[in-house]
């Protein structure tokens, strides 16, 4: 994945708002309620307003997809606070096989699937398909309690739990991307 292609990927993508429209009214209702109940609190507003490197975020995603609804409206929610910094855009995988073959996650189609790209579309890294807030949930209810996970803690409010999980994913990125020499050198910072 060279910068050339991520960039091609990243013009072919949707912003979000128009993403969601490639979906039935029932997914874009799904959707919508999650993006409503999804709220950044005070001081993860300000985390994203004090983002300086441009950062487009191109996420690999399917609007059928149960783990997107519940994640993908937290992602806009992010870029949503920083507009100018944090450039999201999404591709439906089973229209983009050639990317979606690129980032498999043991050895599986999954999504959501977020590439990380700096301005000039270098690839700073991906993360996907849950985070470890929704995996916890996930495996509490299908694990059960007979099988706790030693050392987890119960969430609460699972939905701002996995919001904080993919804040630390993009503040994780944007330093990577305000500590880079490269960069430091192209912005004389």
């Amino acid at each position: 994945m060279d910068a050339k292609y991520l960039q091609t990927k990243f013009e072919a993508a949707l912003p979000y708002d128009a993403y969601l429209r490639t979906g039935t009214p029932d997914q874009q209702a799904h959707w919508q309620r999650v993006y409503d109940q999804a709220q950044l609190t005070p001081a993860q507003t300000n985390l994203l307003a004090s983002f300086t490197r441009r950062m487009p975020v191109l996420v690999v995603s399917g609007i059928w997809c149960g783990d997107c609804v519940q994640q993908v409206p937290l992602l806009a929610r992010i870029a949503q606070a920083n507009p100018d910094q944090v450039l999201l855009r999404l591709v439906d995988r089973d229209q983009h096989p050639d990317l979606q073959k690129l980032v498999r996650i043991n050895a599986g189609d999954r999504v959501p699937v977020a590439l990380f790209l700096a301005e000039d579309y270098e690839l700073v890294g991906w993360f996907g398909d849950r985070t470890l807030h929704r995996y916890r949930a996930i495996a509490a209810r299908q694990l059960g309690p007979a099988c706790p996970l030693p050392g987890a803690p119960i969430v609460a409010d699972e939905l701002a739990a996995t919001l904080q999980d993919w804040l630390d994913q993009f503040e994780r990125a944007q330093l990577l991307l305000r500590l880079s020499a490269r960069l430091r050198r192209r912005h004389n910072d």
